[in-house]
């Protein structure tokens, strides 16, 4: 006999801060927040997991030494602001710190992965936010369309982004130099 549990019950009650995340359950789901609001995802799934795998394997090969990157890890905007992007580079001195989530200033690049579940937050929230926070370069990544949309700070803001369909030659300098084909992100 299969068991549904109930609805998650979570304490408190909006608007939540940072520290009110520490206090939720393990139920499953992705807790971020925006302005004190929470946005709830399910885990995500294979096909995404997927994507970022590959992302993960090109950012491995491109990365100086002095940087990494990572999936998977929260990132606090602000007392009231925090995500879990799909990957991020980092340098090296941000993982020696061992603290629980990564401050903007932190991070040189930060990719989403685009699904159902997400475009709105990752085409249109989360480009405002990373670039509000300061965060260089934002990758999103359209696994549908085949194509990497490349945004760069100008300012408070990301400039339009630039857009790389699969199976295009592309060398980018920011936030390093690096050669790819953005075919290699997206398996189809």
């Amino acid at each position: 006999m299969i068991s549904i549990a109930g609805p998650t019950v979570l304490p408190g009650r909006p608007p939540y801060s940072v520290e009110d995340l520490f206090t939720f359950p393990d139920d499953g789901n992705r807790y971020e927040l925006f302005n004190g609001s929470l946005l709830i995802s399910p885990l995500p799934t294979v096909p995404h997991q997927r994507a970022v795998s590959c992302a993960m394997r090109v950012l491995d090969r491109e990365v100086p030494r002095d940087l990494t990157p990572l999936m998977g890890v929260g990132v606090r905007a602000s007392d009231r602001d925090f995500y879990i992007p799909d990957l991020v580079v980092v340098p090296e001195e941000a993982i020696k710190a061992d603290e629980p989530m990564l401050s903007p200033g932190q991070v040189r690049l930060v990719g989403e992965v685009v699904s159902p579940d997400t475009q709105g937050r990752d085409r249109a929230l989360k480009v405002v936010t990373y670039a509000a926070a300061g965060i260089p370069v934002y990758w999103r990544i359209e696994p549908a369309e085949r194509v990497l949309y490349v945004y760069e700070l100008n300012g408070d803001t990301y400039g339009p982004p630039a857009a790389y369909g699969a199976g295009t030659g592309v060398t980018l300098s920011s936030p390093f130099p690096m050669s790819l084909d953005p075919a290699n992100l997206i398996k189809p």
